[in-house]
């Protein structure tokens, strides 16, 4: 008959065992999660873009008695560089609506769930938050905001804008 101390120690091996077994099945699924967390980033993105690009079509159809405005080179931007762009105006409605909810907010800064909200999507729905804060995050790319805390999205002061019209500020005169 084994002594107790034989059968404690094979249970504690048993038990060790385990632990590592469940620890390496943690780690396969969290890598798991955080590659399936990526391409639902990607996808939320992808969607976007097509929904701006079909936007940008309705919208150069409407205005097509319009004279025409100058081709961009290279690939086309929904959101255009602050310093190329004259006014919020040139931003399609839902960015519109972006930038006039983090001057809305002040201080505090426009979080990606209460842009969700803003833009008539699911606030609870995590790949509707995910959409508003890349749209968020293009709007810091592009100039239009600042990202003053992690998360929290506002217009730049004064001082950090850039003027219209030419690079740098300058008149041109």
């Amino acid at each position: 008959m084994p002594s107790i101390r034989v059968v404690l120690e094979t249970r504690r091996k048993a038990a060790a065992v385990r632990v590592e077994e469940l620890e390496a099945e943690l780690e396969r699924v969290r890598a798991a999660l955080a590659d399936a967390e990526e391409v639902h980033r990607r996808r939320v993105i992808g969607l976007e873009q097509y929904l701006e690009a079909l936007a940008e079509e309705d919208a150069s159809a409407d205005g097509a008695g319009e004279v025409p405005r100058r081709k961009a080179v290279g690939p086309r931007r929904a959101v255009p560089h602050r310093q190329y762009a004259s006014d919020v105006a040139e931003l399609s409605p839902d960015y519109q609506a972006l930038m006039a909810a983090a001057v809305d907010v002040g201080g505090d800064g426009l979080g990606a769930r209460r842009a969700a909200v803003v833009l008539g999507w699911d606030s609870a729905s995590a790949s509707g938050v995910e959409g508003a804060r890349a749209r968020l995050k293009r709007l810091v790319e592009r100039g239009w905001l600042v990202e003053a805390k992690p998360g929290r999205f506002m217009p730049p002061a004064p001082e950090q804008a850039p003027a219209p019209g030419r690079p740098g500020g300058g008149s041109g005169a």
